[in-house]
């Protein structure tokens, strides 16, 4: 199988109304590879598929999956008696791509996709935000590419990466960690890690989500952990693997590489009954010669490793604490779906409540379908994920993301469907890095407003929310049919509290509690007011703290709102973080809220 091909449309009979092709240079017409959609008869033989096809997406009501095929390939899965559809369309789309993207010089961006930032750009605003804002964005290398360690001259490109938070407030905080493009094709994802972390920096002192977030969690980024690959792909070619380039394909000299997600040392080739990697080094599958032998996956083996504690223990039978802390996100497209593990195997994770409830709210903000990776009707089997690593080895909470409907996808797309709901569940992630496996079952606070945004010392202000505990993705599609399908409980709201300056945690669990504002907390969404009496405190931005408790006594992750306090002349200074050490520890219900 090539790693990267180009294609022709009108290469084998297809049942469907022809399509012109476009004009393709003559080396182009040379290469057969086709989109098709194969039948499949069951989750078994789905999975012994995806050891050696390049497969797309899956649609498990019709159980057909889309696939990039080699002629070889058509006539082998027709010969098994498959019903092997090719898409015309799809095929003379893709073929388009890589002429385009000769044809057209980039003024900024890929060609023909301006709204992604190539390897360099990506890299050119990481460094710039490290120099515009030194006390929150620190710059970090997190290792080299394949090309970078194996050439004299270092034509490869290191893995680089950027670490968000407040250097004015110590740790240890919290941490989030999000990694893209281990894919080099899949566009979107490198894209929309960068974006989030300049939405993060550039809200601090202006949003106070993304306030909160930079003072009392740390957060990672790795926009581009396949950046040689990635460059292959920048030119048109349809570039999966890295570019290790050790074994050949004599039939084809772009089919080298490894695939990075199919490398990672837990589980290295060991899904349970099939063979969910290729050991052929052409096939886009390639596991490699063994467990993490690529150094773009030793790189971030080795960075999970130090920030993350070991968490869970050496069996698969292993759970997580309750109480354990951190959240990887890995961005991949296209599906799309929300996955958390096992993908080895199908059996459930030791943490599977945890991990499904967790993934179901990044479901509400992304629209997308979840499911863990191998279960029956989810997707199908995978060995050697860098999800499947960061659970199975450190007992993170774990994740990928597959973002849209295409690995080229469109601009337009991109930037009207794809980018605001993933940066919304990127936000959501960060904020449940504490209590990845607690927090995410409690209500979200949302519509947090004052009444007085600006006022004096001394000054009354009213704080209005409300808490929902609604907000999370449970349907179970009919493209889904073998899933299990666990509902998620739906509470009543039983409290709501506030902290000023610091979250709760950093203030011995002392807050000052909100009443129901029609007087009664007995809803699964209830709104809570409170009369803040600002007498005492100092002029500037302050960052209030406000979380909902649902009826199983589970408080939700925090949400932010700003009071400022006007001083003299009526000026507001600027957000300054407030290092409040952990005070003396008293009831929770000592100050009773007064509704308006």
């Amino acid at each position: 199988m090539a790693a990267a091909v180009t294609f022709h449309a009108a290469v084998l009979a297809a049942p469907l109304e022809p399509t012109p092709s476009p004009t393709l240079p003559a080396a182009t017409q040379s290469s057969a590879a086709v989109v098709a959609q194969v039948s499949f008869a069951n989750q078994d033989d789905l999975n012994r598929m995806a050891g050696d096809l390049d497969i797309w997406q899956v649609d498990h009501g019709t159980r057909r999956a889309t696939m990039l095929l080699m002629p070889a390939q058509v006539q082998r899965l027709r010969a098994e008696g498959r019903t092997v559809t090719v898409d015309v369309q799809a095929t003379a789309r893709l073929a388009a791509w890589p002429v385009q993207a000769a044809a057209q010089p980039a003024e900024g961006g890929i060609p023909s996709f301006p709204c992604y930032r190539t390897v360099e750009e990506t890299y050119a605003t990481l460094a710039q935000l490290a120099v515009d804002h030194p006390d929150l964005v620190q710059p970090v290398t997190i290792g080299q590419s394949w090309q970078s360690v194996t050439t004299s001259g270092g034509a490869g490109y290191p893995i680089e990466g950027v670490v968000l938070t407040s250097q004015a407030l110590p740790g240890p905080k919290p941490v989030f960690f999000l990694m893209a493009a281990i894919h080099a094709r899949e566009l979107t994802t490198a894209e929309a890690a960068t974006r989030f972390a300049e939405q993060l920096v550039q809200g601090y002192g202006v949003d106070p989500d993304a306030t909160w977030l930079l003072d009392h969690t740390a957060i990672h980024i790795a926009p581009q952990t396949n950046p040689d690959g990635r460059k292959k792909a920048e030119s048109g070619l349809f570039w999966r693997k890295n570019i290790n380039d050790s074994q050949s394909c004599f039939f084809d000299p772009n089919g080298v590489g490894i695939d990075l997600n199919r490398n990672s040392s837990f589980r290295w080739n060991q899904c349970t009954g099939f063979g969910c990697s290729s050991s052929d080094a052409c096939s886009l599958t390639y596991r490699g010669p063994s467990a993490a032998s690529e150094p773009e996956v030793q790189a971030v083996e080795a960075y999970m490793r130090a920030i993350f504690a070991d968490q869970r223990g050496p069996l698969d039978s292993d759970t997580a604490p309750a109480d354990a802390s951190g959240v990887m996100v890995s961005l991949h497209s296209y599906a799309p779906l929300i996955l958390y593990p096992w993908g080895w195997t199908q059996a459930p994770a030791p943490n599977a409540d945890g991990l499904r409830t967790l993934g179901r709210k990044f479901g509400f903000y992304t629209g997308y379908d979840v499911c863990q990776s191998g279960a029956e009707g989810c997707l199908y089997m995978t060995d050697g994920t860098t999800d499947d690593f960061a659970y199975g080895e450190l007992g993170v909470a774990a994740y990928t993301f597959e973002l849209g409907s295409e690995f080229f996808q469109s601009c337009g797309v991109f930037e009207s469907s794809i980018v605001s709901s993933t940066l919304d569940a990127l936000t959501y992630a960060a904020k449940a890095a504490r209590q990845p496996y607690v927090a995410p079952a409690g209500p979200e606070v949302i519509s947090a407003t004052v009444a007085l945004t600006q006022v004096v010392s001394g000054q009354s202000v009213t704080l209005t929310v409300t808490a929902d505990d609604t907000r999370r993705a449970n349907s179970f599609p009919e493209d889904f049919p073998d899933l299990d399908r666990v509902p998620e409980p739906l509470q009543a709201i039983q409290a709501v509290r506030y902290t000023v300056d610091a979250p709760s945690w950093a203030l011995c669990g002392f807050a000052r509690p909100m009443a129901p504002a029609d007087g009664t907390f007995d809803a699964p969404v209830e709104e809570a007011v409170a009369v803040i009496d600002t007498q005492g405190w100092a002029p500037g931005r302050h960052l209030l703290f406000v979380e909902g408790q649902d009826a199983a006594g589970v408080w939700g992750v925090p949400t932010g709102v700003f009071i400022d306090l006007a001083g003299e002349g009526g000026s507001v200074p600027p957000y300054a973080p407030q290092e409040t050490p952990c005070v003396e520890v008293r009831l929770p219900w000592i100050e009773r809220a007064v509704a308006p």
